[in-house]
């Protein structure tokens, strides 16, 4: 029997049992594909995170799988992972590698958890008809996709209407055969943040992502030219809800700030 230590850690917010949950386990050596699958899938998170630990004090593989399938890049599990390795043994900073070979430098900021990833580029694609009435949305201001995630963006005009949404996921699959998820935003229409956002993704995860760090590679860039701001502040208005800051540098790399709270800890048998 093999045991694996694995935790349970809320990112994305400042309070047990909100923001988005992750799965984290901490690997001696590599697993196969098929077994950390399963183990996601046993979960039952939307990701969980698996990290290789090696001789390296500061240098880590990670890889990200869902209950259905492995996932290239993932925010909220790479900042679960970065808690847990900085609770272990009071470090700073530390990097990942990803196994599209991305390297995710990640630092210690007083109680916040700074991420740098890479900033992807959105082009015009349009909504099918069927998509949006699975969503219930009437109109979009916007339609754009991103090739590196797969996902489809949909700027609509309320956050009303956002936070109201209750998508019939049956025929929202049903509507599209080639994405991995879509992602409705809206301009906040309140002081303290700039943007809103929920992320539905049942073609490849879980019906709706609580937070999704891995959508602002593309969302920080889109409203940052939007509103002419480098510093944003974003809210994910799902049931359990999230928020985190972003900023673009200058070097097609974006900040990714937030916080997360370490729930569970305990062993996997295998």
């Amino acid at each position: 029997m093999k045991t694996i230590k694995t935790y349970i850690v809320d990112s994305f917010t400042d309070e047990a049992f909100k923001g988005n949950p992750a799965g984290v386990c901490l690997l001696e050596s590599e697993l196969d594909e098929r077994t950390m699958r399963s183990i996601a899938k046993e979960l039952g998170f939307s990701e969980t995170a698996f990290i290789l630990l090696n001789e390296s004090a500061d240098h880590y593989k990670i890889r990200y799988f869902s209950p259905k399938m492995e996932i290239p890049l993932c925010g909220h599990a790479t900042m679960a992972a970065a808690k847990v390795l900085f609770d272990l043994d009071r470090r700073s900073s530390l990097t990942f590698e990803t196994i599209e070979t991305k390297t995710l430098p990640i630092h210690l900021k007083g109680d916040l958890i700074e991420m740098e990833f890479p900033v992807y580029e959105l082009v015009k694609m349009n909504a099918p008809h069927a998509l949006m009435n699975a969503l219930g949305i009437s109109r979009c201001i916007n339609s754009e996709y991103n090739s590196e995630t797969n996902i489809l963006l949909l700027e609509i005009s309320s956050t009303d209407t956002l936070k109201n949404l209750i998508p019939d996921f049956q025929k929202l699959i049903a509507s599209h055969d080639t994405i991995n998820g879509v992602l409705v935003t809206a301009k906040s229409d309140d002081q303290q943040y700039d943007f809103y956002s929920r992320y539905f993704w049942p073609w490849s995860g879980t019906n709706e992502d609580p937070v999704t760090g891995g959508t602002h590679t593309f969302l920080a860039k889109y409203w940052s030219d939007k509103l002419n701001k480098r510093i944003l502040q974003s809210f994910q208005c799902s049931e359990r809800s999230g928020f985190m800051e972003v900023e673009l540098s200058d070097h097609n790399t974006v900040f990714i700030r937030g916080k997360a709270i370490s729930v569970l800890e305990g062993q996997l048998n295998i």
